[in-house]
């Protein structure tokens, strides 16, 4: 009986090694396609990286328009699409269970399983064709906003319903109106999901190419006004990367590398500007 004992307790350990090792294993394979990415990207794009990287013109023309066209383009994106997520959240979390936040969840799914060059064509035959007549920023960034909402949609009713609801029937049991309630207790007990979620929905449309190369078009300048064409450097790295020059494919790397830092040091800033309010 003793050996017994001894015999399934080794087999429990040797199970919880197994596991522990099969665990281990997946995140090597996640982490390691995400390295060499990386590392390919540095090693070809940090020597391009200069003065004259970001500023000079001509057929090895500088980034620098296609950044200001980035954080432009990121900039109106969010301002349109994470309100109009956020308060899609809220309803489907706090008001979700009529039949008219059925039929939003399905829109929502339906959206974000959407591609995105079907954004781009659908955006382009109404919005820059139909609507404004030009390429310009708002059409990129209302076509970045339809893969935006959802994401952001989702992340925010996720996060709002992990708040357990002992703590919205104290607020109401004191006299708090739900509006109140929601406001003041459920979203800053939610602030940490919704604001990683909002990070990888805005991570994710600022590498977007496909919307914003039937959207903005792309041009060498700097910004001209909201109803001319804009650089942007997700367009930037696909239109230098089919081109047979080798500096312009070496300032597709480099603008690679440009984009990755953005989008790493707005996580990275994010983060630090929100930590010592969430902790609170």
């Amino acid at each position: 009986m003793l050996n017994g004992f001894f015999s399934g307790y080794a087999f429990r350990r040797f199970k919880n090694k197994l596991f522990y090792v099969l665990c281990l294993l997946c995140v090597v394979i996640a982490v390691v396609p995400l390295m060499s990415i990386l590392f390919e990207v540095i090693v070809r794009g940090a020597p391009v990286l200069n003065w004259h990287f970001l500023t000079a013109n001509g057929l090895q023309g500088g980034i620098g328009p296609a950044i200001q066209g980035t954080f432009i383009l990121v900039g109106l994106t969010s301002l349109i699409g994470i309100p109009l997520g956020v308060l899609s959240g809220i309803y489907l979390a706090e008001f979700g269970t009529n039949k008219y936040a059925s039929w939003m969840r399905t829109i929502n799914d339906i959206l974000t399983e959407v591609p995105s060059i079907v954004v781009g064509i659908t955006a382009y035959s109404v919005i820059v064709i139909g609507l404004i007549g030009s390429f310009s920023p708002f059409a990129g960034a209302i076509a970045l906003s339809f893969m935006l909402i959802p994401i952001v949609a989702r992340t925010t009713e996720e996060s709002m319903k992990l708040v357990p609801n002992s703590i919205r029937e104290a607020s109401m049991a004191l006299g708090a109106h739900r509006w109140r309630t929601i406001l003041s207790v459920v979203l800053p007990s939610a602030k940490a999901g919704l604001i990683t979620g909002t990070l990888l929905a805005v991570a994710r449309v600022a590498g977007e190419t496909a919307p914003i190369l039937l959207t903005i078009f792309g041009n060498s300048y700097f910004f001209q006004g909201f109803n001319h064409a804009m650089d942007a450097l997700p367009l930037r790295i696909f239109l230098n990367s089919r081109m047979p020059q080798p500096e312009l494919q070496a300032q597709a790397w480099g603008a690679a590398l440009v984009l990755i830092l953005i989008v790493l040091a707005l996580n990275i800033s994010v983060r630090l500007a929100s930590r010592g309010r969430l902790r609170r």
